[in-house]
């Protein structure tokens, strides 16, 4: 696993930290204990997985499907964020 700089140099979480974790839990099948490690993980990877087959094949309203992820996901790391430093 790469180290986060961000809490190695200045000792808080980033707004990424455990997604590594997460996705190498949803490898061991353990999809529960990756929700919990980083509950934006499955979005995530809706949005990821979304990109690519649009890359292949274009879908019409493809654009805003896209963004309304990207806000989801926005909305669910900050306030996972905030969450873990409060």
């Amino acid at each position: 696993m790469l180290p986060c700089l961000n809490k190695k140099l200045f000792g808080i979480e980033c707004m990424g930290c455990g997604f590594q974790r997460s996705i190498a839990l949803i490898f061991k099948g353990q999809f529960a204990d990756a929700f919990y490690m980083y509950p934006a993980v499955y979005t995530l990877l809706l949005l990821f997985i979304f990109i690519v087959i649009n890359m292949f094949k274009n879908y019409k309203h493809a654009y805003k499907i896209i963004v309304i992820l990207a806000i989801i996901n926005t909305i669910i790391i900050i306030t996972n964020f905030i969450l873990k430093t409060f």
